[in-house]
């Protein structure tokens, strides 16, 4: 029996770019980034273009401390995905392990990624 191989997506919904464009335009963002507006709006089109749309079908809430990462968790969620990848993997437990989502930073997708190919 061959082995089944492993598939590796980045899934998006609206309400989650919409998320990313608003935090990255924010004015300190781009203080520090010393990106544009029209930087963040190709950033973000590189982005949508290189992922699946997910179209959240869960809204289990409250979950998480942060009420303002539920639109994450349930992203994943109605994605299918195994793994969430954050910098803030504190703030996404217990919720998403109750789940069956596990969490990684991204260093440590990265390194899952490259051990698995």
């Amino acid at each position: 029996m061959a082995a089944l191989e492993r598939r590796f997506e980045l899934i998006l919904s609206v309400p989650l770019v919409l998320e990313y464009e608003a935090v990255l335009k924010r004015p300190e963002q781009i203080a520090v980034s010393r990106a544009t507006a029209q930087d963040i709006d190709k950033l973000l089109d590189a982005l949508i273009a290189v992922s699946s749309p997910v179209h959240r079908a869960f809204f289990w809430r409250p979950l998480l401390r942060d009420a303002n990462d539920e639109m994450v968790l349930e992203t994943a969620l109605s994605g299918n995905t195994d793994l969430l990848v954050t910098f803030n993997k504190r703030d996404f437990q217990p919720g998403a392990s109750n789940l069956g989502i596990a969490l990684a930073t991204p260093r440590e997708a990265l390194k899952r990624i490259k051990e698995e190919r």
